[in-house]
């Protein structure tokens, strides 16, 4: 579903070098030390940064030059992106149209997808009337409403806490078997990486170094340097 091959991108004086390949309907997570590249990684994939040279692949299509409004991707922030002025439903509207000019149709595609995470009683609620969970909730929901195979995850969890980000990704892993969707997740904590994925990559100065099955990743014998950064 998605492939990197020999995809160079130079940050300040790091020249990163990606090459992985991640399996449709998998959840792979991706972790390793700060300043690796995996937030990178994910830019790429999602078109917000371009590539000095080789080529990234969403379903067998080639992206260069492919604008990331045109890619076959939504992605989740650590920052939940939600505008403090606008309720809850139009928060999640906007992942659809940004005129907001909808028909009933797709007003009720919104309202199914609140239902689904949880926020159809706080649709007329402003973000600030809500928990950190309920607004990380808002980008799952316009997420659902984009309705795009491939799901990026760029460390949307980290400020809640250990039950929540639990219930949090549990709700992604229901959701990707509904939908069959494609995820990666860029996580600092290592027990989502290890309670939610099939598959971890593990980036290291500009490079995906290893990609493991997630019990291998967490065994005692996997690589020194995964060892090392885990310990």
């Amino acid at each position: 579903m998605i492939t990197l091959e020999a995809v160079q991108f130079r940050y300040e004086a790091m020249l990163m070098h990606f090459d992985l390949q991640v399996a449709r309907g998998e959840f792979m997570a991706v972790i390793g030390p700060s300043g690796a590249g995996k937030s990178t990684l994910l830019s790429l994939i999602a078109g917000f940064e371009e590539p000095v040279s080789g080529c990234i692949r969403i379903a067998d299509i080639d992206m260069q030059g492919v604008p990331p409004d045109q890619r076959a991707v939504s992605m989740i922030f650590q920052d939940n992106n939600s505008f403090a002025h606008l309720d809850v439903w139009t928060n999640v509207a906007l992942g659809i149209s940004t005129s907001l000019n909808l028909d009933a149709e797709r007003r009720a595609h919104i309202d199914g997808a609140l239902e689904r995470v949880g926020l159809a009683a706080y649709k007329t609620r402003k973000p600030t009337e809500i928990s950190g969970g309920e607004k990380q909730r808002i980008a799952v929901a316009r997420a659902l409403v984009r309705d795009k195979p491939v799901l990026l995850l760029d460390e949307p969890f980290t400020a809640l806490g250990p039950a929540l980000r639990r219930e949090m990704l549990d709700l992604i892993r229901d959701i990707r078997a509904e939908k069959n969707l494609t995820i990666l997740m860029v996580t600092h904590q290592p027990e989502d990486a290890e309670y939610a994925a099939s598959r971890v990559a593990f980036v290291d100065a500009g490079r995906v170094a290893h990609v493991l099955p997630t019990e291998a990743f967490f065994a005692g014998t996997a690589p020194s340097k995964i060892r090392a950064y885990l310990a």
